[in-house]
């Protein structure tokens, strides 16, 4: 494959220099938003999520943050590289410590209210980070690609939009099951496959949504209205674990609602669901990953990142190829699998590219 452009050694120096300023603005930012939650929980936070917290872990995680985002931070700025990151993480450190840290009192029970997700967004950027970004860099398919690179930022705000307005997302995507279940029942067939062993549900749930998804997928491609939303998730030029984020909120309601109206409809049991939504946030990551995993023999049982890297190509032998999100057999059934067993694509993108590079732009530009 043609590989991205060698860095100088001084460039390369560079980019370890301002690791820094991105570890202190990455710590910061969470840390003080984290701060903000525990001062308003009410408004801020999901309440299935507040049951479940570790609260000493939880406050002990968010004053490790804040001190480390400071150091850090302090550092960055005397080191000289990445000085603007590092004072933004240091500021955002003090910040979150001046509003009282993670001594926060949290008055309980917390009040039930409309909310954003911010708690959500914040657990699930630290996760995912703290897995995939240690993973990237010692198992890199582009080596040299930057953990900031360009587009992060339109990313994160996908990413934070997506997160915070989960219950709004929950709402639409959730609403075409409302109204199916008003005109279609089916008690008998729901509770045969409720009462069946968790892993059978699972893998069964798997190919229920993975067939829906592919549809749905298949038309954002195939009509021109829908590409023009499709078109924001292929519009990275990189691929890594955020990359996966970027997609129009009209994409994000309609295909998770292709994949998952019909798990509800068909009377998959709360903790099949909850398996197979662990499974689908870990795998979506994955997959976009700059990770060079082939799977081996696997990849033609499992989706990975070289096969849905070639979903992404610029490369004209890769154009409509990989619709699957979980099982290559559903593409092989539907003549649309692409998976050459040791190239991966030279380059990522739309040729061309038509979408704007920010994020309202973005959010508009199918829309003009």
């Amino acid at each position: 494959m043609a590989s991205l452009p060698e860095l100088a050694p001084s460039a390369s120096a560079t980019l370890r220099r301002r690791l820094p300023g991105a570890l202190a603005l990455f710590l910061g930012t969470l840390g003080f938003l984290a701060v903000l939650c525990l001062r308003w929980p009410a408004v801020l936070t999901t309440p299935e999520l507040r049951a479940v917290y570790p609260m000493t872990l939880v406050r002990a995680t968010i004053a490790w943050g804040l001190a480390v985002a400071i150091a850090v931070g302090s550092i960055a700025l005397l080191a000289g590289a990445g000085r603007r990151l590092g004072a933004a993480g240091l500021a955002l450190g003090l910040a979150g410590v001046a509003l009282g840290g993670a001594r926060v009192p949290v008055v309980e029970p917390v009040a039930t209210s409309d909310h954003l997700g911010l708690d959500w967004f914040v657990l699930d950027l630290f996760l995912l980070a703290l897995v995939f970004v240690p993973l990237e860099r010692a198992f890199a398919h582009e080596p040299e690609q930057r953990i900031l690179r360009a587009g992060w930022r339109t990313d994160t705000a996908h990413f934070f939009i997506s997160h915070v307005g989960m219950q709004l997302l929950t709402f639409l995507i959730m609403a075409p099951a409302v109204v199916l279940f008003r005109v279609a029942s089916w008690p008998g067939v729901q509770d045969a496959v409720a009462a069946q062993p968790l892993a059978l549900q699972v893998a069964e749930a798997l190919v229920v949504a993975d067939l829906g998804a592919w549809l749905a997928h298949r038309a954002f491609h195939a009509v021109p209205a829908l590409w023009r939303f499709h078109a924001i998730h292929h519009s990275s030029e990189a691929m890594d674990w955020l990359a996966g984020s970027r997609m129009h909120v009209v994409d994000v309601v309609v295909t998770r609602a292709a994949a998952f109206c019909p798990l509800l409809l068909l009377g998959f049991s709360r903790d099949a669901l909850s398996a197979y939504l662990v499974w689908v946030a870990l795998q979506a990551t994955l997959i976009h990953a700059n990770v060079r995993w082939t799977f081996g023999p696997l990849r033609w049982l499992v989706v990975g990142p070289q096969y849905h890297h070639w979903h992404h190509a610029a490369d004209a032998e890769g154009l409509d190829k990989n619709f699957a999100v979980h099982l290559p057999l559903i593409d092989w059934l539907f003549g649309t699998l692409h998976l050459p067993v040791d190239r991966w694509p030279a380059r990522y993108g739309i040729r061309g590219n038509p979408v704007p590079p920010r994020y309202f732009p973005q959010l508009w530009w199918p829309l003009r």
